[in-house]
C-alpha cells in the first residue's frame, strides 16, 4: 500500500551560488555530516548536494507536511547502501511522521531514486506499508 509519494527538482546552479554565498552554515543547516561527506568526496559536488536537497524536498511532500510543518532538513538523510542505491534515513519529527501514518500492523519503507541532467538534479520518493510477516 502506498502512503505518500513525493517528487522535486532542484536546480543545480541554484545550490552551486548557495554554496559559494554561505558555504558551510548552508551545508551545516540541511545536510548530515553523512551527506556531506559523501559529497565533498564527488567530482560534481553542487550536483550532489542538488540531488539531496531535491530529496529532501520530496520526503516532506510524501509524509504530506511539506517543510512548514516541524520538520528539520537533517531529520531526512540519504544514505547510501553499499551497492550505492540511495535510501532515505528519518529521525525526529520526521520519524514520528511516519509512524503516525503507518497503519497498524504494517512496516513503513521509504524509497528514494535520485538524478540529475545538468543543469536539474530530481528526486522521486515513495512510502510504502507493507503487512508484518
Amino acid at each position: 500500500m502506498i502512503l505518500g509519494v513525493g517528487t522535486d527538482l532542484a536546480n543545480i546552479e541554484r545550490i552551486q551560488g548557495t554554496l559559494e554565498r554561505f558555504g558551510d552554515r548552508f551545508k551545516n543547516r540541511v545536510f548530515t555530516e553523512i551527506e556531506q561527506t559523501k559529497a565533498e568526496r564527488r567530482k560534481d559536488v553542487a550536483g550532489t548536494y542538488a540531488k539531496r536537497w531535491a530529496a529532501k524536498e520530496a520526503c516532506s511532500k510524501a509524509l504530506g507536511t511539506g517543510l512548514a510543518m516541524g520538520i528539520s532538513w537533517k531529520d531526512m538523510a540519504v544514505k547510501n547502501l553499499s551497492t550505492g542505491q540511495p535510501t532515505m534515513e528519518l529521525s525526529g519529527w520526521a520519524e514520528e511522521r511516519l509512524l503516525e501514518m503507518t497503519p497498524e500492523g504494517h512496516d513503513a519503507f521509504v524509497h528514494v531514486t535520485l538524478t540529475d541532467d545538468h543543469p536539474w538534479a530530481q528526486a522521486f520518493v515513495v512510502i510504502e506499508a507493507r503487512p508484518k510477516a
